[in-house]
Parts: C-alpha cells; structure tokens; sequence
C-alpha cells in the first residue's frame, strides 16, 4: 500500500515523507535532516532533484538551515486546530503533536451564553458541558480552546466534567460512550477580541485583535456534538494543507 504521495512530483514525494517523519517524532527538531548525498543514495534520485527537497521543507516551515550545521528540522509554530486533532486522533491514537501537551484549565456545567444557545441548539441558560484548555509546546502556549458540549453527556461520559486530560481526547470518549460518531464539521476563521481571561494568558491587553478558529461537529444523527472556540497564541499561524487531485 502506498503512502499516498505517489502523484507527486520526485522532489515533493521525499519531502513530504520527511515531513512526516519529523510530525511523527522520528527525526527530532534539532536534527539534521538527510543530506542530498543520502537523498540520491537512498531514493536513487538524481542529485538535482534530491538538492529540492530541503527548500520544500524550509518554504512549509518544518526546515531551517544553520550556518556550520547545515538544514535541520523544526516544527512550525502553528495552530493544531480541533478538526487537525480529530484526524490524528483517528489516524494514530493521539491528538497532539510531538512535544505538545494540554493543560485543563476548567471542566464544568454553565449556562449556555446565547452564542453557545445557538450553536447546540437549546435555550440560553441551558446548562451546558464547558472544557477550558490551553495547548502548549516547547514554544509555548499554542491556543486557549474553549470546547462546549450538551450537558445530557455528562451522564454518559462523567469524566467531561473532570479537569484531566481525557484519554481520547472529547470526540474518542463521546462516540466510545454513545457512539455518536463526529461525521461533520465547520470552521469559521475570524479577528477576535481577547477576553480579560483570556488575554492574561496569552500575554495580550484584554480587548487586542486575536486570530480564533471557531468549529461546530455534527454526529451521523444531524445533532451537534460540540462547539469550540479556539484562540490563537501570538506569533502562531494557521495553516492549512488541500490535495487538490
């Protein structure tokens, strides 16, 4: 079975199976990525096409080079986002990212605000499942990601009301639970402005313009399984990758 970069051209086909190996951990950011001798040796390309691959990795951010050293790896500093955890969760077992980790900030029931009313379609008030969480990596806070669930989950998956990080993660425990399976989604990228709370822990005046990623899921039943808000730490990007073929 192939890895499925087999349509792309010589050059981006190793490349994107480096990129691979450095999101999976195997080759580690600091380390040197392999040269355009071990390119040629190893994936029998000529020397023209293996000497590619490292502007590929350093254009996508997951390649710097260094003076004396040569190219290393690097993780981009960029926004793993709900949808981006959902498939590594289904893909390999784990919604983070190598070195990245989630601290649970608060895990209760709250009155659904009006925006929340309206995105899990109950009325405002409604006592809802609300999960604060900030990401982090070795850079640093990633996002602060506000997650609200139906509040009729919390009998069949307690453990949403438990500030600890869930086994797999809000969507593995839901379906494992209910078998309500996330199937569809929306995301809403938009500006912002910070909350008090918010703002203190990205290190932001309260009010500053901060990018967020707003995503609504579906089950297979049509009914909305959660409703989260990420907010993007500074200096992060959001990026986003389409096979167009």
């Amino acid at each position: 079975m192939g890895d499925g970069f087999e349509g792309l051209a010589p050059y981006r086909r190793i490349a994107a199976r480096i990129r691979v190996r450095i999101e999976s951990g195997e080759i580690q950011p600091g380390d040197r990525i392999p040269s355009v001798r071990e390119i040629v040796r190893d994936e029998g390309v000529a020397t023209a096409t293996a000497t590619r691959v490292a502007a590929v990795l350093r254009a996508e951010g997951y390649a710097t080079s260094v003076p004396g050293i040569g190219t290393i790896a690097v993780l981009p500093r960029k926004l793993t986002t709900g949808p981006d955890r959902l498939q590594m969760l289904r893909a390999t077992g784990s919604g983070y990212r190598p070195g990245e980790q989630a601290e649970i900030l608060g895990a209760d029931l709250a009155p659904a605000s009006e925006e929340v009313a309206d995105a899990l379609g109950v009325e405002t008030e409604t006592p809802v499942i609300r999960r604060r969480r900030a990401y982090r990596d070795d850079a640093g806070i990633v996002a602060l990601s506000t997650s609200w669930l139906p509040g009729g989950l919390a009998e069949a998956v307690p453990e949403l009301l438990v500030t600890e990080p869930l086994p797999a993660m809000t969507f593995g425990l839901v379906e494992e639970r209910t078998g309500r399976r996330a199937v569809r989604r929306r995301d809403v990228i938009a500006i912002r402005p910070a909350p008090a709370d918010v703002a203190e822990l990205l290190g932001v005046g309260e009010d500053t313009p901060v990018l967020t990623m707003t995503n609504h899921y579906w089950d297979q039943h049509g009914e909305v399984t959660e409703y989260a808000v990420d907010f993007l730490a500074p200096g992060r990007e959001l990026s986003v990758d389409h096979d167009l073929e």
